[in-house]
């Protein structure tokens, strides 16, 4: 707590990189220490025990208008931590250049992704988010960073994962349940890789995870969604499980980004190399590096 308290008090505000009345969050650029550092801000969903008694729970009322049986104003809550947070606190320090332009605002675009352009472009750019890039993934993995926080921990060098809690998640409300589960293997990019060879090892990861999940929460099976991103937002296989009823996660669930665990179980029964020979449709920022690359794009402009 002293370290992101110590980091929060340092940081130097130079722009706003992205607001979303969606997820009613805000991302801020500046410095810390004359390095560049990202916060983010995104206030808390509302637990059900604390909406029991509302008058506890609001203090001020400005009333905005009245018609008939309507009225609306607005209100300021009463907060406390850790039952009643008011908004859950992010910082990455020190951010690149390539974090600044993830979390910056940005023109989307529907790219059909070849085969072809997946070999000649996206298979250079991925050895280059390789490495140092992705050092935190391999902390959680081999050096037992965040180990406190894991809920299961397979250390089997083939099959083995680690389930925790994606950074995302306050890990108070149920509703908005969101965990990573991060593969042990390093053969594994991206969906991309994966055929048929790879479906009982889908397969059982899934069963582990549901069994895990549920039996360290009060949710059930069914009330669990597990998906893969693609493109994703780092290179080394990992899956994503929320609560079916998860009411922020913008565009990380929307078509075009996330492709559901059992749909890729299935398409590799019906076809084993289905990901290898398929031209794959999604939505990519002009912030992303692959559309940096000027070949990428005008494949995919010529493409269309």
């Amino acid at each position: 707590m002293s370290d992101i308290s110590s980091l929060v008090k340092q940081f130097s505000f130079s722009k706003i990189l992205k607001t979303d009345p969606q997820t009613k969050s805000i991302v801020l650029l500046g410095t810390i220490d004359s390095k560049d550092a990202i916060v983010s801000l995104e206030k808390s969903h509302f637990l059900n025990e604390s909406v029991e008694n509302i008058n506890s729970l609001i203090h001020d009322l400005q009333i905005i208008n009245h018609n008939d049986i309507y009225y609306w104003s607005l209100t300021s809550l009463n907060q406390k931590l850790p039952e009643i947070p008011g908004a859950k606190l992010n910082i990455i320090y020190p951010a690149t250049e390539t974090h600044i332009r993830k979390y910056g605002e940005q023109k989307y675009h529907y790219v059909l992704e070849t085969p072809e352009m997946y070999t000649k472009y996206v298979i250079p750019y991925i050895d280059t988010m390789k490495g140092d890039r992705i050092k935190w993934v391999y902390n959680i993995l081999f050096e037992g960073k965040e180990a406190e926080t894991f809920i299961h921990h397979d250390e089997d060098k083939t099959n083995g994962f680690v389930l925790l809690p994606d950074m995302k998640w306050d890990k108070i409300n149920l509703e908005s349940l969101y965990l990573c589960a991060i593969v042990k293997r390093m053969d594994i990019s991206s969906v991309r890789d994966l055929n048929e060879s790879h479906v009982e090892y889908l397969t059982n990861i899934k069963s582990q995870i549901l069994k895990v999940t549920t039996e360290k929460y009060p949710i059930n099976k069914d009330e669990l969604r597990i998906f893969i991103h693609y493109q994703p937002s780092y290179y080394h296989f990992h899956l994503h499980i929320v609560n079916v009823k998860h009411p922020g996660l913008g565009d990380g669930i929307a078509v075009g980004k996330a492709i559901l665990l059992d749909d890729v179980i299935e398409n590799l029964k019906i076809l084993g190399d289905y990901y290898q020979k398929r031209t794959i449709g999604y939505l990519l920022g002009e912030n992303h590096g692959l559309w940096q690359d000027t070949g990428y794009r005008n494949a995919h402009l010529n493409a269309n």
